[in-house]
């Protein structure tokens, strides 16, 4: 590899060649700011922020785009650069809303840090943005034009990283904002409603739809047995809103917060977790052994399973009819537990911690109701439920150390892995090779299905038969197995699609991070490490291991892929126009 030095206010570094500038800085600790800059996503040099001057240039170079070259000589801190720097940021804020002390991104915000660490004086120029305020983009997404920068992290990330492709810059001049193609909301295009659009926001110009205060109405009804259930991704990145490291496990402290905020019960989405790979796994063997449609394909983010809706409904015979866990869970607290408690089911309301703005329209979907009762009554994000505990005055970081709730609270190491890229397949697995061998095995870690790559692939020997399977995370890499499975050349058994990149660890509704951070840290391995962490610490590592699930199964469900399973676990799924003609729908 060719590698080129060059002068960095002074310094002399040594780097590879076609690197760029802005990133040869950062390799020598030195900071060059930006508004736009999402590397591999978004290298456009559209903010100006990270202008910097280089001899031999008559004028300020874009150092996000501009490539280092041998001898080069580069300064990021003269009078000229500061000033075109201020003036820049000056200009972004002078058509930027400035009620920061009652704005969602307050204290979160990369515009905000910036013009703080900028130390600008009064700005000179009158406000002029006349945009119109927020407005919903979906029915759990809301858009303030009168706070977006126009960075075009949102739209990149839409286009490169999940290869959908909703949004645009609509207008010119003045008037540019950011919306989906031919002036239609996301309900009327083919959005997943995965959110990353949201976490790629350097502002809070895009944001979820917020339902903080159903859930209060809910637990302040005297007539609603409220019970709330966490997502295992929850407790890896919760602690970031309260400036914890990235990567701290909160789960004890999460689970005293949700018994102050009133809730009935605390219950771990890890015991449905569990649940599904008893389900999925039974699932996946009775194809292999009758013939069934192959490759199986897991169905628990919700923003996949309207991808494959959406792009590929030839082929959704091929995906898991289980429900997602936390759905599994709803449905079983509204039946099984209610009838425990002595509880009527239409008096419970169940909420959900997820990591995932996607999970709010999967609760809505029609299918997600039994007996005229819905499985899960309110989704919350891991942001949302931060909101309410700083609501609630509780001081987060001084709460004891709590437990689930027993009645459906137990959980194996299995459980709580399905929180990160490639936990499914790895917990699908330590059953399947008990099952199938008949015997307790004692080394059940499966490293190839575990790391940052986009697409994973493993064969393991179980039961006298070598399963291969794939793990894919983001739409963009899931396309590449599914054109595959499309032109009838996928190889393998079993198949895990999480919709965001590094799985549910690094979803939609998780705490948001700002770019410098992404830049110099991997939040996705950092978070997913505190999962595996937990998963080691549990005294059972197998989901057929838990005895309340086992119970379950004995006093209530009967047996996988049974009569009752059916009924209250597994679903169908649906084709979906991706522009529908008639708007109304």
């Amino acid at each position: 590899m060719n590698h080129v030095t060059l002068s960095i206010n002074g310094q002399l570094i040594s780097v590879e060649a076609g690197t760029t500038v802005f990133e040869a800085a950062r390799k020598a600790d030195i900071h060059i700011p930006s508004l736009c800059y999402l590397k591999k996503t978004n290298e456009v040099g559209a903010c100006r922020v990270c202008m910097v001057e280089i001899d031999g240039f008559k004028t300020l170079q874009a150092s996000c785009i501009t490539p280092v070259r041998q001898d080069m000589v580069v300064n990021t801190k003269t009078q000229k650069v500061r000033s075109s720097i201020t003036r820049t940021v000056e200009l972004i804020l002078k058509n930027h809303s400035r009620d920061c002390l009652t704005c969602p991104g307050n204290k979160k915000c990369e515009l905000q840090a910036l013009s703080e660490t900028l130390g600008l004086d009064p700005i000179e120029f009158e406000k002029e943005n006349s945009l119109e305020k927020e407005y919903d983009l979906s029915p759990y997404m809301v858009y303030d034009p009168s706070k977006c920068i126009l960075c075009g992290r949102c739209i990149s990330t839409c286009k490169e990283t999940q290869k959908i492709g909703n949004l645009e810059f609509q207008n010119r001049g003045i008037d540019m904002v950011v919306g989906p193609g031919f002036k239609r909301t996301l309900d009327h295009m083919p959005c997943i409603s995965c959110g990353q659009c949201i976490n790629a926001c350097p502002v809070a110009a895009l944001r979820e739809k917020s339902h903080v205060d159903q859930a209060w109405q809910a637990l302040e009804d005297p007539n609603k047995y409220v019970i709330v259930q966490t997502a295992p991704a929850v407790r890896a990145a919760l602690g970031e809103a309260f400036n914890l490291p990235i990567g701290t496990r909160v789960t004890g402290k999460m689970v005293a917060a949700l018994r102050r905020l009133g809730f009935d019960n605390v219950f771990d989405t890890n015991f449905a977790a569990d649940l599904t790979i008893l389900e999925e796994g039974h699932e996946l063997l009775h194809r292999i052994k009758h013939n069934g449609t192959l490759p199986m394909i897991t169905s628990c983010s919700p923003g996949w399973i309207k991808y494959i809706e959406f792009n590929y409904p030839d082929h959704l015979d091929h995906l898991s009819t289980c429900k997602s866990p936390h759905q599994m869970m709803g449905a079983l607290l509204k039946t099984y537990y209610a009838e425990k408690i002595n509880v009527a089911p239409k008096d419970m309301y169940v909420v959900s911690i997820m990591p995932c703005l996607a999970k709010k329209g999967e609760s809505d979907r029609p299918e997600m109701v039994v007996d005229g009762l819905r499985d899960v009554d309110l989704v919350l994000t891991t942001r949302e439920l931060a909101h309410m505990i700083k609501q609630s005055g509780l001081s987060f970081l001084n709460l004891p150390e709590e437990s689930f709730d027993p009645a459906l609270g137990e959980y194996t190491g299995a459980g709580v892995i399905f929180g990160a890229s490639g936990g499914v397949t790895e917990a699908a697995l330590r059953t399947l090779a008990d099952v199938l061998d008949k015997k307790d095995h004692l080394e059940f870690e499966y490293a190839n299905t575990r790391g940052p790559e986009g697409i994973k692939e493993a064969t393991v020997s179980i039961g006298g038969m070598n399963v291969q399977v794939a793990i894919a995370h983001s739409t963009g890499h899931a396309k590449k197995l599914m054109e595959e499975i499309k032109a009838g050349q996928s190889k393998y058994h079993f198949i895990e699609i999480m919709a965001c990149e590094g799985g549910c660890v690094n979803g939609g509704g998780q705490p948001k991070v700002s770019s410098k951070i992404r830049m110099d840290m991997d939040i996705r391995a950092e978070r997913a490490k505190a999962l595996y962490e937990e998963d080691l610490l549990m005294p059972e590592r197998k989901s057929h291991k838990n005895k309340t699930l086992m119970k379950l199964y004995e006093e209530f469900l009967g047996e996988p892929l049974g009569h009752k399973s059916h009924k209250l676990l597994h679903t169908s799924y649906q084709a979906r126009e991706k522009y529908p003609r008639n708007m109304s729908n």
